[in-house]
């Protein structure tokens, strides 16, 4: 009978409302004497919890969301982190800072260990929960989020030490996606903690706003920010003659992350317009909105709009009818501002005057904030004003249309060029994939091989594709893997935070259309919006935790001991969130790994920076300096898989020595046409004309559609066979003009093709000039006599 009584109590008790709980325990309204003593022994519990626990929870939870703003902040004044020499500093910076921060965290958990007995005696019958929590814990952090950087790490790791095509390569995709494995382990941490979210929208906000008003302030002339607008006067780049890149240097990229971003705060402002609130609370919301839009517009991106009009459609369709409404009004007044704004700019060609273009600015971002005001003052305000509303709303979609298209038309009808290239490049990319389908060729597969493959003469250091980029390095294993990411990362935040869901999907989308995903700020944008999803996860359980907390502490007799009363069960609950239960839990071997990881990490970052700036100070010195030397061999010694490295480093060595250096760094980059190149001219000086073609025929062959290779690798067969002629070698001599003379023939009948095909010679390969003396000369010194000034003649090489 007491035991049904029981029962009944707690279905009653949760059945209440959280809220009605809360203000029956916490609130100073009279209760009965019944309930006096689960009151105090309630509230008591929670100041015990709140003075033992909230400020190890709350230092943890800071310390991990400042970490993780300084990384996103670092990585946006860091041009995105696409440079290996970008990444390794923030590398160094947050694999030191963990290091410092796990080893302290041991020796903080060995000292407590021996302080705490009691404390663990006391809640040594509740191990169970513990076990639950090191489950969940070690599942979200490594299974759900810094499992997938740290595959892509080892794939890359693994061409690094067995072959690929570009040591270097995978060495630096090694070490990019260390960092992102770091990262993804603090947003882990970080969404694990009590109040995290609030840190996720921090970061977000803080790497927004830095992108969008740096960028606009730099265009209005406010703001110094070198490479900040792109300007060119190809129509089918920029209808407007100049672009906006902003801290990222690339406008495709740019467009993409600002359209993140306004896509966020769009969704922000219609949920603050569906239902009436203070002005202030939705001009905070509405704030960024119009600068993001107006920064996308200016990026001039196709592909970033592309991609966010696909996104934007999509929330539109996810949304409950309802609310689809909603959407448009939010977005209606920032839109035709910033479409307004981009005309005046793009007017301009994006260098106005710095105060007519912050008048114009300002002008734009109050017409939004008002008109956002009004068109949620009048959808409160009944059926007739809902109607004007939806008026002015259409209106205004419509002008920022017509505004936009027309200041874009000229590219939108020229830039089929640009697509064009596009299309061949992702064809060469897929033949060259098809020789390693599974496995790829290891990092900078593209960057590294593009030349010796690519049908016409386009510039593409990238393939602008990110899941082709992918293929090419880690093949379908890589493949695998990034779909996996993506499809857990969506699951979650369509489930948790659905409206963080546009902002991955224009990730996604324009990252197969471009190559936003080498840049590493992009990556580490995704997780910060996965792991944010799953915090808002964390929220609602916390929540729930503690409601039935409340109703255990309230039905649960406490059990006394002799120093005070505490709540066990509770208790127990509490420490799921706090730092030394979570301490506790770790395993010696993840955490013996995660030490040698960050500590491999800092000593391969820090080589790799020495070596950087080494080489850069030896390329800052005179060459006819000992120092410049030294600082190259130093450079060398620090990372020797760095083929300019090696290559500055052998014209300083004898000729044996520079030799053996430079097929020891073909090595490491064996699809490197400058080590080859820088052979055969050691070849060409030795008199060897026969190694020395075929070095320069390997070299021509691995960069076809540079004039300075196949102009340069005549001269030096001309210099190999006069010296040949000088020492008496006439039948030598002879062979190697002859080869000269059909690298001539090669060169000249590939440069008729490019000029009589219709695809684009961005390259600007042409027939050199100097061709026509040096064929000249090869046939005379392979004819059946040469005089004897001509053995002696010396021209200057080309370039």
């Amino acid at each position: 009978m007491q035991q049904g009584n029981s029962d009944h109590m707690v279905e009653h008790q949760k059945g209440k409302n959280r809220a009605e709980i809360k203000t029956n325990v916490c609130s100073a309204v009279p209760i009965s004497v019944t309930d006096a003593g689960d009151l105090n022994l309630s509230c008591e519990f929670k100041q015990a919890k709140t003075k033992t626990f909230g400020l190890d929870t709350s230092a943890l939870t800071i310390i991990l969301g400042v970490m993780g703003t300084i990384m996103l902040l670092a990585a946006c004044l860091g041009r995105g982190l696409y440079f290996p020499f970008d990444v390794y500093g923030v590398i160094l910076f947050s694999s030191a800072s963990l290091l410092t921060g796990a080893i302290m965290l041991l020796l903080l958990r060995i000292l407590r260990s021996k302080k705490n007995n009691v404390l663990k005696n006391r809640l040594s019958y509740d191990i169970h929960s513990n076990e639950e929590m090191k489950i969940r814990y070690w599942h979200m952090n490594l299974n759900g989020w810094i499992i997938w950087p740290i595959i892509m790490m080892v794939c890359y790791g693994l061409h690094a030490c067995l072959g690929s095509v570009s040591t270097q390569g995978s060495m630096d995709e090694m070490l990019r996606w260390s960092l992102l494995a770091i990262f993804a382990l603090l947003a882990g941490m970080l969404a694990s903690c009590a109040h995290g979210v609030r840190w996720f929208a921090v970061g977000w906000q803080a790497v927004g706003s830095l992108l969008v008003f740096s960028g606009l302030l730099a265009v209005c002339g406010v703001l110094p920010l070198p490479f900040a607008v792109m300007r060119t006067a190809d129509p089918e780049i920029s209808s407007a003659g100049a672009r906006l890149g902003g801290l990222l240097q690339y406008p495709n990229a740019y467009g993409a992350v600002v359209g993140m971003y306004a896509l966020e705060r769009l969704a922000a402002v219609a949920r603050a317009m569906a239902r009436p609130v203070t002005a202030w609370r939705l001009i905070a919301a509405a704030l960024p909105l119009m600068p993001a839009q107006a920064a996308l517009l200016l990026s001039e991106s196709r592909g970033a709009w592309l991609a966010t009009g696909i996104a934007a459609a999509s929330a539109f369709a996810w949304q409950r009818r309802g609310d689809r409404l909603l959407l448009l009004l939010a977005m209606a007044a920032p839109l035709a501002s910033a479409a307004w704004l981009y005309r005046q700019l793009a007017a301009a060609q994006l260098a106005p005057a710095p105060v007519p273009g912050l008048l114009a600015l300002a002008g734009a971002w109050a017409a939004a904030l008002l008109g956002t005001l009004l068109l949620c003052r009048l959808w409160h305000s009944g059926a007739r004003a809902r109607a004007a509303a939806l008026t002015a709303m259409a209106l205004a979609v419509t002008t920022a249309a017509m505004l936009a298209v027309a200041s874009t038309a000229e590219r939108l009808a020229a830039g089929v060029g640009t697509g064009l290239s596009r299309l061949r490049m992702w064809r060469d990319a897929l033949e060259l994939w098809s020789g390693a389908a599974w496995l790829g060729h290891g990092g900078d597969t593209w960057r590294s091989m593009f030349r010796a493959i690519q049908s016409s003469p386009y510039v593409g250091g990238e393939v602008h594709n990110g899941l082709i980029d992918i293929a090419l390095d880690t093949g379908l294993i890589g493949l695998i893997m990034i779909g996996a990411w993506f499809a857990f990362t969506i699951r979650n935040t369509v489930k948790y935070a659905a409206h963080l869901m546009p902002s991955v999907l224009v990730f996604v989308l324009h990252g197969i259309m471009d190559f936003d995903w080498s840049f590493t700020l992009v990556w580490m944008l995704f997780i910060w919006l996965g792991a944010w999803s799953y915090a808002y996860k964390n929220e609602q359980r916390i929540a729930t935790t503690d409601e039935h907390a409340v109703i255990q502490a309230r039905e649960v007799p406490a059990v006394f001991t002799n120093e005070r009363s505490v709540q066990p069960s509770l208790l127990s609950k509490g420490l799921s969130y706090q730092v030394m239960p979570t301490m506790r839990t770790i395993p010696w071997l993840p955490a013996l790994a995660i030490l040698i990881w960050l500590g491999g990490t800092v000593w391969l970052a820090g080589r790799n920076a020495v070596a950087e700036v080494e080489y850069r100070l030896a390329e800052s010195a005179p060459q006819e300096l000992i120092q410049h030397r030294a600082e190259l061999t130093a450079a060398f010694h620090a990372n020797p898989y760095r083929p300019e490295i090696a290559i500055s480093l052998s014209r300083t060595l004898t000729a044996n020595d520079a030799e053996k250096l430079l097929r020891s760094s073909l090595s490491h980059s064996p699809a490197e046409p400058r080590l080859y190149q820088e052979l055969g001219k050691l070849a060409a000086q030795a008199g060897q004309g026969v190694q020395a073609g075929k070095y320069f025929e390997q070299a021509v062959a691995l960069n076809r559609y540079d004039t300075h290779f196949q102009s340069a690798a005549l001269y030096w067969m001309i210099h190999a066979s006069r010296q040949e002629w000088a020492a008496g070698y006439t039948n030598r001599a002879r062979q190697t003009a002859a080869a000269g003379v059909r690298m001539y023939e090669h060169y000249e009948q590939l440069s008729a093709t490019v000029a009589a095909g219709k695809a684009r010679n961005d390259r600007q390969f042409t027939l050199d000039d100097d061709a026509a003396i040096y064929i000249t000369h090869l046939r005379i010194l392979a004819s059946t006599a040469v005089p004897q000034e001509w053995t002696r003649q010396t021209n200057k090489p080309p370039g």
